[in-house]
């Protein structure tokens, strides 16, 4: 059963105008919004030219660096040593070791703590 007022809203194209004026709202804005791109995309530097773009330095590729690290050792303080009293922020940097034979892992064993392998041998 329809109700009087649906039945009135029914008669008057409400039911079907509504949708149709949000629906062109909603069309309009999308289309002011690729237009204002547009006008943003004008505003920028254009893009780089060939002879603008980085170009290799005069030795060539700059290869990989194959070398032990080791950390930075924690200063000796007889107070607690917070993040913030470290170098780096409390990141700790690393430095070149002494050492050229690079570490390996015990034969038979992953490498990673219940990693599975022969166990202690």
């Amino acid at each position: 059963m329809i109700t009087a007022n649906a039945q009135i809203a029914a008669q008057s194209g409400w039911l079907t105008l509504g949708p149709l004026l949000a629906g062109l709202v909603v069309v309009a804005i999308l289309l002011g919004g690729f237009y204002w791109g547009a006008i943003v995309r004008r505003r920028e530097s254009p893009p780089p030219r060939p002879d603008e773009q980085p170009h290799l330095p005069p030795g060539g590729a700059v290869r990989e660096v194959h070398e032990n690290r080791e950390p930075d050792e924690l200063p000796k303080s007889p107070n607690r040593v917070l993040p913030h009293d470290l170098h780096g922020y409390g990141n700790l940097g690393t430095r070149s070791s002494a050492s050229k034979t690079r570490p390996r892992w015990a034969r038979g064993t992953s490498g990673s703590f219940g990693g599975g392998g022969l166990g202690g041998h």
